[in-house]
């Protein structure tokens, strides 16, 4: 029997090959996304459009838009960088960053809880720069910030849904050649997409909560 698999951010980029690629398998994909693009309409999946992710009023229709549809796996992938350095700080630029990357997430996670039953499975787009100890270059306030608090928000979802039976991943993708990077990163968005959905099968109520390289590698906080 297929799964019901909802994205979020899934119009271009690795949401777009996330959606892809589980259609392909035979999986019920539902991406959500603020526009839809064409590459994304043309897979013929459920598209649900207009949704921001920091726009709770929105979120909180979606177990009526999704007409109460068990979610099995929700991926959380929609996000946002800019680039501050010490010099260049910009406070809007880094709360907008907060809302999207790491209030976002908990967000949908949240509206969907409804959903989300025994065996269902939920992942976050994170990155290896929310990574306190394996910073060693400084810069990007926001986004390193940002995803260090969804990093703690996903230990705590983890640990908050493990008495419904629900798994939550922690996931760097990493250095894809996307829009976000500017197209200069070392990873194909379909490789990458591949190893992310590989970690998704391999996650488990054992190994929730779990901070992930798409390679399979355990990252340090």
């Amino acid at each position: 029997m297929s799964r019901h698999v909802v994205i979020t951010g899934a119009n271009r980029g690795i949401g777009l090959e996330l959606a892809r690629q589980w259609h392909e398998r035979g999986e019920r994909v539902t991406a959500l996304c603020r526009q839809a693009s064409e590459e994304l309409l043309a897979l013929g999946i459920r598209v649900i459009e207009d949704v921001d992710v920091t726009d709770e009023a929105v979120l909180n229709r979606l177990p009526d838009d999704l007409n109460g549809e068990t979610v099995d796996i929700l991926f959380n992938n929609a996000g946002l960088l800019t680039d501050e350095g010490l010099s260049t700080l910009d406070m809007d630029r880094i709360r907008h960053q907060f809302e999207v990357n790491a209030l976002g997430p908990l967000k949908v996670t949240k509206a969907l809880l409804p959903l989300l039953k025994k065996g269902s499975k939920v992942a976050l787009m994170s990155s290896r720069m929310g990574s306190i100890s394996d910073n060693d270059s400084g810069g990007r306030y926001g986004y390193r910030m940002t995803k260090a608090a969804l990093n703690a928000a996903g230990k705590s979802l983890a640990i908050d849904l493990a008495p419904r039976e629900v798994a939550v991943a922690i996931l760097h993708p990493g250095y894809v050649k996307t829009a976000m990077t500017g197209h200069t990163g070392h990873l194909e968005p379909a490789e990458a997409a591949g190893r992310l959905i590989q970690r998704v099968d391999e996650l488990t109520l054992e190994n929730s909560g779990s901070f992930w390289h798409s390679d399979g590698t355990l990252l340090p906080w």
